[in-house]
């Protein structure tokens, strides 16, 4: 197994041991199972989407939780008998739990079933008050200008 030593990264970086405890975590709880494969991409500036595939179950076999900073998948394939016998199961009826760590602000918009694929969309929004803003100073009173693309500093 591969260890990435971040004692160099601590001594010098402060305030971010959340960021190398959860990448040492994710590396030690993703070094076993791989089941079930999944996808993840950016769609845009603030919208993401994790694909993941689950054939077989159906839309009450599978939990999303949403906490804060943290997506839960949980998949449960209830027992089902069959009418003969089984001569090779080469589909994967096991359950599953994945864990996906997300970034401050990013929400579950929408989660859909079909075709075998779970796709689960993000969006990260980031609060009003959290948006850089820029000062501009000049005159008695001192002006906050929202940054942007469309946005031009007032005086």
């Amino acid at each position: 197994m591969n260890r990435i030593d971040f004692s160099p990264y601590r001594r010098t970086m402060v305030g971010f041991d959340r960021l190398f405890d959860m990448i040492e975590n994710q590396a030690r709880a993703n070094s076993g199972d791989k089941y079930p494969p999944f996808n993840i991409e950016r769609r845009g500036q603030d919208a993401y989407r994790i694909t993941l595939a689950v054939a077989g179950f159906k839309p009450a076999d599978i939990d999303i939780t949403a906490q804060a900073n943290l997506l839960v998948v949980k998949g449960h394939k209830p027992d089902e008998t069959t009418d003969g016998e089984m001569l090779h199961v080469g589909i994967a009826q096991r359950g599953f739990e994945r864990r996906f760590e997300l970034a401050d602000y990013v929400r579950v918009d929408s989660a859909d079933l079909a075709d075998g694929l779970l796709v689960i969309d993000l969006v990260r929004e980031v609060p009003e008050a959290m948006k850089p803003k820029k000062v501009v100073v000049g005159g008695s009173k001192l002006t906050v200008v929202e940054t942007g693309e469309d946005t031009t500093a007032a005086a």
